[in-house]
């Protein structure tokens, strides 16, 4: 009987551990770009259409934050460090053919990044503007001749870029949108709100234990350098592989957001396995730092409080207008993911100790947080005189949920909203 109770418990974890993750492990295997989490290319809208209107209402306002599109590394020592290592072994004729053909692989990548450190690419520019493309497209009665349109940036280049790049769309789509944009410092209370005593919190010795933990388990750096190096002595001795090691997974995730990644790709290194498990990783990384992790109490997404609360004040202003008006912001994943998880999106706000759990419940960082990803509010009511304003939320352009009751989802109440959240600010802030 217990050898029945054992085999049994041991099915249900095989199951649990293989049968639920699997799914993500042939998204990724079939999309391998996927593996790239927060670095992977802005993949577009998955949903073509959206869902009918409520019936006599029309949308008249738009609530936007946006991250930043696809970019080069903004450290050169993210080009620099692999490509020495290996260039340092060349010259000690340390490589095995696969190693020098990767250290030539390095070398062009390098190049076409001299000077462009975290800057937008072309990749981003194009996001931004398909964006907004499918904006006007979906929601033309809200760009009208009467439509103001505010866009808010914070002061690094890339968002400048990205919400640059944005308004040249909409203007050329909508020549006759009055559009006020700035980028200045004092955006950047909500823009990306700084709370130093979170921010300890992401430093907390637990988080950093799990997360080290985690690597330990789920990385083993031999079999690459074997197909690397000559002499596996002169790798322990002279190559730091952790860090050779991340520094090829993080240009091999890369290089999708340049033109490079029509060029060359350095996937190949990697197994199956090793992408995914490269993937675990970090997806348990962004949880533990910025997600809702019950290691920090669940307390990290309350960073961007002021940002909630600013979407929340402006859009009461906005109701109370008699025309048309859109409210873009562009910032960083940093605001975005903890906005998200504070928004309790799509059961984005999960509580789970276990790391290694996270893929079988659905917090998966490339679907949060993409490059260029987006959060819109869109606001219907069926004239300036009505009180029951109807809104839905799109998370990377599609219709997502929220922990609010109502009977025509995917779109909820506005005064729902209102109370829900900002009673939980409320609560946190007293805290």
């Amino acid at each position: 009987m217990a050898f029945k109770c054992w085999l049994l418990v041991s099915i249900y974890w095989l199951l649990a551990t293989g049968v639920l993750a699997q799914p993500l492990r042939d998204d990724i295997r079939k999309n391998i770009r996927c593996s790239a989490n927060s670095l992977m290319a802005y993949p577009g809208p998955q949903q073509q259409r959206q869902s009918p209107a409520p019936k006599g209402k029309r949308p008249f306002y738009i609530s936007h934050y946006g991250r930043y599109g696809s970019c080069y590394l903004s450290d050169r020592k993210d080009y620099e460090t692999p490509y020495r290592m290996l260039a340092t072994a060349d010259s000690a004729s340390q490589l095995t053919p696969l190693g020098c053909d990767v250290l030539h692989r390095l070398d062009q990548i390098r190049h076409d990044a001299i000077n462009h450190w975290g800057e937008l690419s072309d990749v981003g520019s194009r996001q931004h503007q398909h964006i907004m493309r499918r904006m006007v497209e979906h929601f033309p009665e809200v760009f009208t001749d009467t439509t103001t349109v505010d866009a808010r940036s914070m002061t690094t280049l890339p968002c400048m870029l990205s919400m640059e790049y944005a308004m040249i769309q909409l203007s050329r789509m909508c020549p006759t949108v009055k559009i006020h944009h700035n980028a200045t410092r004092r955006d950047l209370t909500y823009l990306n709100q700084r709370d130093k005593r979170l921010e300890l919190l992401q430093k907390d010795s637990a988080v950093t234990a799990a997360l080290a933990i985690f690597r330990r388990t789920y990385t083993d750096n031999n079999r690459l350098m074997q197909l690397l190096f000559r002499d596996m002595g002169y790798v322990r001795e002279y190559v730091d592989d952790d860090k050779l090691y991340d520094g090829l997974f993080l240009l091999a995730s890369n290089i999708q957001n340049t033109l490079m990644r029509n060029q060359l790709t350095l996937y190949d290194l990697f197994t199956d396995d090793e992408i995914y498990r490269n993937w675990e990783r970090d997806n348990a990384r962004w949880y533990a730092a910025y997600g809702p992790s019950p290691v920090t109490g669940g307390q990290l997404p309350f960073s961007q409080r002021n940002l909630l609360r600013k979407i929340i004040e402006q859009a009461d202003s906005c109701i109370r207008m008699n025309r048309p008006s859109v409210q873009l912001r562009y910032g960083s994943e940093t605001a975005l993911l903890p906005l998200i998880c504070l928004l309790e999106l799509d059961g984005y706000n999960l509580s789970e100790n276990d790391l290694e759990n996270l893929d079988r419940h659905g917090w998966v960082c490339y679907k949060i947080v993409p490059m260029a990803a987006n959060i819109q509010f869109i606001f219907y009511r069926n004239g300036p005189q009505d009180d029951d304003v109807l809104f839905k939320v799109l998370l990377n352009e599609n219709e997502t949920g929220l922990p609010l009751p109502s009977n025509l989802a995917p779109y909820y109440h506005w005064a729902d909203f209102r109370d829900y959240y900002l009673k939980k600010l409320d609560a946190y802030e007293e805290r």
